[in-house]
C-alpha cells in the first residue's frame, strides 16, 4: 500500500510544481500559492496562500498563515502556531505542527518524524512509515498509522480512529534480520478511540490513567507514573 502511496505523492508534487515560480531557488508564497523544484518555500506570518509545493526543499509556514495543500519530496514541513493547511505531505522529511495549528485533512510522511505541539489538530489521519510520532496534548481525527515508528502520546492527547502498526514488508520493511520493535506509549490523560491493532511485535505501554479502545496483536504493559520504565 505504501508503494502506491509514494507514487501518488510523487505525482501530486509533480503537478504542484508544473506551474512553479522557479526551478532553482527559494521562494516566498503569495495569495496564489508557490512552487519550485530545487528550493525552499516560506509562507510569511498571517499570509493567505494557495497550494505550496517543492521537490527538493523544506516548507515553512509561519504563525497564523493559511495555505492549501503543502507538499514536498525531500524536505521537512513546519507549520507555525495557529497556522492552517489543507493537507501536509512529504516523502523524506519531518513534519512539525506548532501550538494550535490545524490541518484539515491528512498529514503524511514516509521517512520522517512527526511532532504535534499543544492544541495542534489534524482532521484526517497521521501516517508515516519510519519516524517517531509525538503528540503533546494534540488531536488527530483520522487515526495514527506507522510501520517502524515509535508513538508517544502525552498530556491530554486525543486520537479518534485508533492506532495501526503495519507489518514490515514491501519497499520499506523487507529484511532478513530481526527488526527493532516500535515503542508505543500512551500516557496519563491520553485517549485513543477505536481499535489499536498491531501487525508486528511492539512494546506497548499504557498508563493506568489513559483511555484506549480494544487492543489486538499486543499485550499492554500498564504503568502508574508519568512515564513508563526505560
Amino acid at each position: 500500500m505504501w508503494r502506491y502511496g509514494l507514487l501518488a505523492m510523487l505525482g501530486v508534487v509533480a503537478m504542484a510544481v508544473a506551474a512553479c515560480d522557479g526551478v532553482n531557488g527559494d521562494v516566498t508564497a503569495t495569495e496564489s500559492g508557490a512552487g519550485t523544484v530545487n528550493g525552499s518555500i516560506h509562507v510569511p506570518a498571517g499570509q493567505h496562500s494557495g497550494a505550496v509545493g517543492t521537490v527538493n526543499g523544506s516548507i515553512r509556514i509561519d504563525d497564523g498563515a493559511t495555505v492549501g495543500p503543502a507538499r514536498t519530496v525531500n524536505g521537512g514541513i513546519d507549520v507555525g502556531a495557529h497556522a492552517t493547511a489543507d493537507s501536509v505531505t512529504t516523502v523524506n522529511g519531518h513534519v512539525t505542527l506548532g501550538a494550535g495549528a490545524h490541518v484539515s485533512h491528512e498529514v503524511t510522511s514516509v521517512n520522517g518524524a512527526m511532532d504535534l505541539e499543544s492544541g495542534a489538530d489534524v482532521g484526517g489521519g497521521l501516517k508515516n512509515v519510519n519516524g517517531q510520532i509525538t503528540l503533546k496534548t494534540a488531536h488527530v481525527g483520522g487515526g495514527l498509522s506507522t510501520v517502524g515508528g515509535d508513538i508517544d502520546l502525552s498530556g491530554e492527547s486525543r486520537v479518534e480512529g485508533g492506532i495501526l502498526v503495519h507489518e514490515p514488508g514491501g519497499w520499506f520493511g523487507g529484511s532478513s534480520s530481526r527488526p527493532r520493535k516500535p515503542r508505543i506509549v500512551i500516557g496519563p490523560g491520553a485517549v485513543v478511540q477505536g481499535n489499536l491493532r498491531f501487525e508486528r511485535e511492539v512494546e506497548l505501554y499504557v498508563s493506568e490513567r489513559a483511555t484506549v479502545g480494544p487492543i489486538t496483536g499486543a499485550t499492554a504493559i500498564r504503568f502508574a507514573g508519568d512515564r513508563p520504565p526505560g
